[in-house]
């Protein structure tokens, strides 16, 4: 009973309100301000910004459908090794629970923007004793529960609700963001890992065969006449030279080690692994219509929440031009009514209505709209470069996979050349005089150089896919 006619009297203030607003209202609406419009996304540059890996000049013309972008992580890593590791990244790196965490927080902040639409409630008992020139002292009291209503006529808490949705995505965007460089950053520095390893076996094969070139120089030099010593020094010179160069390696790997096991959330430690040779990535890349970055990029697409974001910014704004309407009842049992007491208590109810029009504000009003057109602006070009950037770095992966592809191949062909090289001058050096100990050492040398640099290019296809997947948008998935 009492809370009906609290609700009565609450309609009874705001139709008053409402009915001075109309006006204002109407006004609104026709002067087409568009207090309550939507966010549409405007023109962006999207076409032609992948570049064609072969050509020099001409643009990518994708037309493909499905983006290699979209691939589940598993489906591109599928040693099992590194997914275990990428897995144990996901559950323990710090930075990706910080991540959700912040998704969390945000979470809240839009719950307060939606609850701003329902009326604020506050409860305030008072008691109060009093006696006056020693007489029996008197007891009142009042418990009063007072709501109180702001009517969103002019979209100021639409407007503010609206950017708070835009920033959580925004946020849950940056998660994905964090979540696809943890992705892309362990799998980076397991392939890594498996290029130093297979480096390590070619330097210790290298090693050995220094050591024997040594060795047989030295049985030369003490049983052929005329083979000097400064042939022997220096085949001992290049084995020590190799075995420096196995030190460093070893040392990279120990590095690589750590930085792998500080990414997935452990102490510094010796990470299992498959073998270098053992890897199978995809071979077929697509990259997806020029405008599907726009949605799979999660930077991207938060740099467009938060353009989103600052056109509600705008919004909100532009509402506080117009009057802030405010209902406000109150509920109170209460033995005092005017002096006198009351007993047993009743009931005092109360509505109140206002509307507060602006008119001379410091030009704070006219000045916070402009900083948020301003701000607007800003983030235009913030998701406009966030979109050429995506398509440079899609280029950039595409060129990197073709020329390491194509570099490795001649590698491969040149570290057949030279391995027939070094076994041909070490006959020729046991057979004949003619060729030097010069000969022997720069051939296995340049076998060395030969056999590390097809290694690197395999590992740059490898990285390649690794960035062309995270330039894409992957690990969403």
């Amino acid at each position: 009973m009492i809370i009906s006619k609290v609700i009565e009297r609450f309609k009874s203030a705001q139709l008053c309100i409402v009915h001075c607003a109309l006006c204002i209202v109407a006004a609104t609406l026709l002067t087409g301000c568009g207090l309550y419009n939507k966010y549409d996304r405007p023109e962006v540059k999207a076409d032609g910004i992948v570049r064609d890996p072969v050509s020099l000049t001409d643009t990518l013309a994708v037309t493909d459908t499905t983006s290699f972008g979209n691939m589940p992580w598993r489906s591109v890593f599928i040693d099992p090794q590194l997914q275990s590791l990428i897995q144990q990244g996901l559950d323990n790196n710090p930075d990706l629970l910080n991540a959700a965490l912040n998704v969390k927080m945000v979470n809240e902040a839009l719950k307060i923007a939606r609850l701003a639409f329902l009326p604020s409630l506050v409860f305030s008992p008072q008691g109060t004793i009093a006696s006056f020139d020693g007489s029996k002292a008197s007891q009142t009291y009042s418990l009063p529960v007072s709501a109180s209503w702001n009517v969103d006529l002019f979209g100021n808490l639409l407007s503010v609700k609206r950017s708070a949705q835009m920033q959580l995505i925004a946020t849950k965007d940056y998660q994905t963001v964090v979540k696809t460089n943890i992705i892309s950053g362990i799998a980076n520095l397991y392939y890594t890992l498996l290029m130093l390893d297979r480096q390590v076996e070619i330097v210790s094969d290298m090693e050995q065969l220094t050591k024997e070139t040594w060795e047989k120089m030295k049985f030369m030099h003490e049983n052929r006449i005329g083979y000097r010593s400064t042939a022997v020094q220096s085949a001992e010179a290049a084995y020590y030279s190799v075995q420096a160069q196995k030190v460093d390696l070893l040392r990279q790997v120990r590095e690589c080690e750590n930085s792998l096991s500080l990414l997935i959330g452990q102490q510094g430690q010796t990470i299992q692994r498959g073998t270098f040779a053992g890897q199978s990535l995809p071979t077929e890349l697509s990259t997806g219509v020029g405008i599907q970055l726009l949605n799979n990029r999660a930077d991207v697409h938060a740099a467009e929440m938060s353009l989103a974001q600052c056109f509600y910014d705008v919004e909100t704004a532009r509402s506080r031009f117009y009057p802030n309407i405010t209902v406000t009842g109150t509920a109170a049992f209460t033995n005092s009514a005017g002096g006198a007491i009351i007993n047993p208590g009743k009931w005092l109810l109360s509505a109140v209505g206002s509307l507060v029009q602006p008119i001379f504000q410091h030009g704070q009003i006219v000045a916070g709209l402009k900083v948020a057109k301003y701000q607007y602006e800003q983030a235009y070009n913030t998701w406009q470069n966030a979109v050429l950037k995506a398509g440079n770095e899609v280029s950039n992966a595409l060129v990197q996979y073709n020329s390491s592809a194509e570099k490795a191949e001649l590698d491969g062909k040149r570290v057949a050349v030279l391995k027939q090289n070094v076994e041909d001058t070490k006959k020729l050096m046991e057979s004949s005089s003619n060729t030097t100990y010069l000969e022997v050492i720069s051939a296995q040398s340049s076998l060395l150089n030969a056999e590390i640099s097809e290694v690197t290019d395999q590992f740059n296809k490898m990285q390649a896919v690794v960035n062309l997947y995270q330039a894409l948008g992957g690990g969403s998935k």
